[in-house]
């Protein structure tokens, strides 16, 4: 039985896939570079999902405007790691802090948010667990796009493909095409971090 709260994605040896979504003036030209150059912004929040059907729902198949693009993005796993290990929870758990004000004092200077948001299925309903959303603060962006990185697809035509075959109700076929994503090891230090059961 799933843990109420679990990170589930594709991921190798070596790499984890976060999922990101952009218009096409950013996303093709990431796509294109391996890497995120202008317009891309350094100052503000960027946010990755590890899961590929969290990121349907954010971007409605890629039909959101500023969000047709969408990208497989593989990233270091030490890095991914690292990062969550100084994770800030974005509301206050009482299994994690101590309290609201130590929780406030460590947003304040937190570099990296994490949210938990109920995990979806292929036609866009909440399932009973929850699905990690990671927000990597200014303080980060330039590390995220030059040492974590090792990859960046556009897999948006895979998107427009089974998002076709589910408005066409061949919902087997269109699962079929779904990234294959298993629950992610979490060490039980980073496990207390992310106030996972």
């Amino acid at each position: 039985m799933a843990k109420n709260k679990e990170i589930r994605a594709q991921f190798d040896r070596e790499t984890i896939t976060v999922y990101q979504a952009y218009s096409p003036t950013i996303g093709l030209v990431a796509a294109k570079n391996n890497r995120f150059v202008e317009p891309f912004s350094y100052n503000r929040m960027t946010w990755i999902k590890p899961s590929f059907l969290w990121m349907m729902e954010r971007s409605n198949w890629g039909l959101k405007t500023g969000q047709e693009v969408i990208l497989a993005i593989k990233v270091k796993r030490e890095c991914f790691e690292k990062a969550l290990l100084e994770a800030v929870l974005t509301s206050p758990s009482g299994s994690v802090y101590k309290s609201s004000d130590e929780w406030r004092e460590l947003m304040k200077r937190a570099r990296i948010h994490v949210q938990w948001d109920p995990e979806r299925n292929i036609h866009g309903g909440k399932l009973e667990y929850r699905s990690l959303q990671i927000g990597i603060s200014r303080h980060l962006i330039q590390a995220y796009n030059e040492e974590w990185i090792t990859g960046i697809d556009d897999v948006t035509p895979l998107v427009k493909k089974i998002h076709a075959l589910k408005r066409e109700g061949q919902l087997a076929k269109a699962k079929s095409f779904l990234p294959k994503e298993s629950v992610y090891p979490v060490a039980e230090e980073l496990m207390a971090r992310l106030g996972m059961d």
